[in-house]
């Protein structure tokens, strides 16, 4: 299982390549961006992967509402194009007040809008166009796009309820996941998607679970800092429901927390439960960053 790295996205272009460089030397060679008010990730993710050549790059994840299939597609590609490593494109519903309220765009019957959004990208980045006709999008392309790579990117939906998760495991490479804790991981999120990927005859599907670590020798301050830091998931519906799955008060609840050898255990025990990838929210003081990234360094190299 490979151990990857949120990237704090609050800085500058420069600073945020100088400090990847770092993580690099330490054994980290997978990223991910988020997109929700920063910088745009997948433009951002073109830059970084020209001065981190040997690293995967993904983006957890792209609302789909904002950006039409066909654009996103040409978009994913260009970039995947430009790219020594493997780009994972991560996709999701956003929340209603964020689409409604900031986008000024419609909410309405988001999981149909996802699995139209899927069946016209697939066919984009597969190489086979798309003639397809919906609800939400119509499309008329039969013919290839003309973006010429071999490097196609992987498609993976933040999917946490159970009408998602079957959509995701029917039509996309996988689910990416955050704040869902291990209990909730095991009994719901890998069973249902690896389920339903059956049933489309598709290849195991990619768990990629993230949550917020640190390494410390003060947990219950760091317990307290990860309440502070992460309070928005807890009051959001699809987070506050996985939450509750978990019978957690809120994602201080579900942080990886304690020492090193506590949380390179709850770590590696993620694997056995069917997490193929893991994203490190990373939290805490200056040095409890540093010794958390050098232990999932650590792991990334113990496997090589």
């Amino acid at each position: 299982m490979n151990y990857g790295i949120m990237i704090d996205t609050n800085k500058s272009i420069d600073k945020i390549i100088s400090t990847l460089n770092n993580y690099s030397e330490l054994g980290i060679d997978n990223y991910w961006v988020s997109q929700i008010f920063g910088y745009d990730s997948l433009t951002l993710i073109s830059i970084l992967s020209q001065n981190l050549k040997n690293a995967d790059f993904g983006t957890a994840v792209i609302p789909i509402q904002p950006k039409h299939p066909f654009a996103l597609g040409l978009q994913a590609l260009t970039v995947s194009a430009a790219m020594t490593k493997e780009l994972t494109l991560g996709i999701g519903l956003s929340h209603k007040m964020v689409i409604e309220n900031i986008y000024g765009l419609s909410f309405e019957n988001p999981a149909d809008q996802m699995e139209e959004y899927l069946t016209i990208l697939n066919g984009l980045i597969k190489g086979e166009g798309s003639v397809f006709q919906g609800n939400h999008y119509k499309v008329s392309f039969p013919g290839p796009l003309d973006i010429r790579t071999n490097n196609i990117p992987k498609v993976i939906v933040a999917a946490l309820g159970t009408k998602m998760l079957q959509i995701a495991g029917k039509l996309a490479d996988g689910t990416a996941t955050w704040m869902t804790g291990e209990a909730t991981l095991k009994d719901h999120i890998v069973p249902t998607i690896t389920r339903a990927a059956e049933d489309a005859r598709r290849q195991v599907p990619q768990v990629i679970a993230g949550l917020p670590v640190c390494i410390t020798d003060n947990p219950e301050n760091a317990k307290e800092t990860a309440a502070n830091v992460y309070s928005i998931y807890g009051s959001l519906p699809s987070y506050r429901a996985m939450l509750d799955k978990e019978k957690a008060g809120g994602p201080q609840d579900v942080a990886i927390i304690g020492t090193k050898n506590e949380v390179c255990d709850r770590l590696t025990a993620l694997e056995s439960i069917g997490v193929t990838k893991f994203i490190a929210g990373l939290f805490g003081s200056k040095d409890e960053i540093e010794t958390t990234v050098a232990a999932l360094g650590e792991l990334n190299k113990s496997q090589n």
